[in-house]
């Protein structure tokens, strides 16, 4: 499954590179803001055509075509575009998410921006690599002097968990936050130490399933706001290289 999984992420790239900066349909799904191209689509289709050519019985959960369930106990989590915002406005930190589902268990993540060609990957209990260097998490205990990054869901103003005041509580404690918009790559850049910590609210499967194993096998630690085990299946995520994680909860349940 390892190489159909190299070999879907690549070739998909490829078709998101090819149309970036260029000229491409754009619509929005069920806000005006949830955006949607002719690129997500294609990278899907291709996606998908290789896992089908190999592996034609695997179940799939993909961001636009929703789930195609069959009775095999392995289940492929795509995202063909994870940051379609900033792609469709020719921003490069956007990437593919593919994440491997057995009996209930994530056991392969890729991640791939083929504008700067970062490739992160991890296999269940091997440990996590970009670009084949095996990459850990930051070593920093002081949450104020760490960068965190996060990101908002599309109901902001209406979201019961508050996540501008979350924001605000930590950026009035004037610890940096970045905004990059993508889950996926915000998971693997916390991974590899560019982050100490990630935390958003509202994600789905596609948006987290790679990066999720990518982050535990470079050592964080990931669960929900209430500190309990994380779930791809749950809309709330905080990972960070672990030193910081209680005083990021505390500062959430604070405002929460």
């Amino acid at each position: 499954m390892k190489e159909i999984l190299y070999k879907a992420a690549i070739e998909s790239g490829k078709i998101i590179k090819e149309y970036f900066e260029t000229k491409f349909i754009i619509e929005s799904k069920d806000v005006i803001s949830n955006l949607v191209t002719e690129v997500d689509k294609k990278s899907e289709s291709k996606i998908i055509e290789v896992i089908r050519n190999e592996f034609p019985n695997h179940n799939i959960l993909s961001e636009e075509i929703g789930a195609l369930d069959t009775d095999s106990d392995v289940k492929w989590i795509i995202d063909p575009i994870d940051g379609t915002i900033n792609y469709a406005h020719s921003i490069p930190i956007c990437c593919v998410s593919i994440g491997i589902e057995k009996k209930g268990e994530i056991i392969l993540g890729l991640v791939y921006n083929p504008m700067n060609g970062e490739l992160f990957f991890a296999e269940k209990g091997k440990g996590a690599f970009l670009n084949d260097k095996k990459i850990s998490i930051s070593k920093e205990d002081n949450l104020y002097k760490s960068l965190l990054v996060t990101g908002f869901p599309y109901d902001t103003s209406n979201n019961p968990h508050k996540p501008v005041k979350v924001f605000a509580e930590f950026v009035n404690s004037d610890i940096p936050v970045r905004r990059l918009g993508s889950a996926a790559l915000d998971l693997c850049w916390t991974a590899c130490g560019r982050f100490d910590g990630f935390w958003e609210y509202n994600l789905n499967p596609w948006d987290v399933a790679a990066g999720y194993l990518i982050m535990t096998e470079a050592g964080g630690v990931v669960s929900d706001f209430d500190g309990n085990n994380f779930s791809v299946y749950k809309k709330e995520i905080l990972a960070t290289n672990g030193l910081i994680h209680n005083h990021m909860l505390r500062m959430i349940k604070n405002v929460k």
